[in-house]
């Protein structure tokens, strides 16, 4: 079994220089006005004064201003294309390292890049590492199985956490031939052996402001309408009866049931606020119920959630999280990787491959190999 995973890790780069064009388009303009006022308001101290003095620190700021709005212009004039995603989506650029994305982690927003290592769950061996500058792990995970193909043999299985879950990435491994177990974000809440696992989250802190905004009431869900499709009735909390309006009516590539209630009863009704998402513009509630694919067939979703709910599939994918997160604790507590050090991918991904490498080597010293 091989586990794959990757741990985001801040870069030698300024998360203040992110920004998308008309970011530093904007940003440039503004350093050019600050230095045109900053002249304009000396001048009139010049014509006005016996002795005109410009400071040498007003001269030193004016000249700072107009190097660092020259300096975003030339790096635009460098860049004229926006960095685009994987699925074409527009991405922040960063004028230190535009290799480098900025993406959220546990303690924050960092620039950096993520750190993919694909490890044998027999000896914590890593067989795969790459860096990427994305905080995307789903367009990750096709590259790094890829990767791996010499390594991988006909009984070999790959888990992954829901972070390198979608229905394109299994429909592309199952087509690869690849087992594997890849989970949803809905796994654990269909785990009854993770149903009180909200009483270790952590206590907020002391000077935590326990008053806070008061809570709004959740809006309705589905779930709290009555729906019986034997009859094909649906009541609503408010004990009023909606008016199907779709019963064979399909929502991208899902069956569904569709209702509607009346004027005459969602207009005064009580509920409005916690039905209606905008009660002021929209008049009466639509709610759907979905039956499952249109055409009939299992998608690879559903296929992979039956097989991880499994006594077997939970036996293995729970292997998953002793397997690999050991080593990120190994690499960045014990060999210091706290941050990549190098600018741009090419030397990033040399830099994760040389921890990595470490490890492995430690790990063969340490099993006799040295001796």
């Amino acid at each position: 079994m091989f586990a794959i995973d990757g741990v985001k890790l801040p870069s030698n780069a300024s998360k203040a220089k992110s920004g998308t064009r008309a970011d530093f388009e904007h940003q440039a303009g503004k350093l050019e006005t600050a230095a045109r006022a900053m002249l304009e308001r000396h001048r009139e101290t010049d014509r006005c004064a016996t002795e005109p003095d410009l400071h040498a620190k007003d001269t030193q700021r004016i000249a700072s201003l107009k190097s660092a709005a020259a300096q975003m212009r030339e790096w635009l004039a460098d860049h004229p294309e926006e960095r685009k995603g994987s699925k074409g989506t527009i991405r922040k650029s960063n004028r230190t390292d535009n290799e480098s994305a900025k993406m959220a982690t546990s303690k924050g927003v960092i620039q950096g890049y993520t750190g993919v290592a694909a490890v044998d769950a027999r000896h914590q061996i890593i067989v795969e590492a790459q860096a990427h500058g994305t905080g995307s792990e789903q367009e990750l995970l096709i590259p790094m199985v890829k990767a791996m193909q010499d390594t991988l043999s006909a009984d070999s299985l790959i888990t992954a956490d829901a972070g390198y879950h979608s229905e394109a990435n299994l429909k592309q491994l199952s087509n690869m031939k690849i087992d594997a177990l890849i989970a949803d974000n809905n796994m654990r809440s269909r785990d009854e052996r993770f149903a009180d696992q909200g009483k270790y989250k952590a206590l907020p802190g002391p000077i935590y402001d326990k008053g806070g905004k008061p809570k709004q009431a959740a809006r309705y869900q589905p779930k709290d309408f009555n729906y019986d499709s034997q009859t094909g009735t649906c009541i609503c909390p408010a004990g009023k009866k909606l008016y199907s309006n779709g019963s064979n009516c399909t929502i991208k590539g899902i069956a569904a049931v569709k209702f509607q209630g009346a004027q005459r009863d969602c207009m005064p009704c009580a509920h409005r606020e916690r039905c209606l998402l905008t009660p002021h513009k929209t008049k009466v509630r639509q709610v759907a119920f979905f039956q499952g694919k249109a055409d009939g067939q299992e998608s690879y979703t559903d296929k992979m959630k039956r097989r991880i709910d499994s006594p077997e599939g939970r036996s293995q994918y729970g292997r998953r999280f002793a397997t690999v997160e050991p080593v990120f604790g190994n690499l960045r507590h014990n060999k210091r990787l706290n941050r990549f050090t190098l600018r741009g991918r090419k030397k990033v991904d040399a830099q994760w491959k040389l921890y990595c490498l470490v490890h492995n080597i430690e790990k063969l010293a340490h099993h006799g190999y040295g001796q």
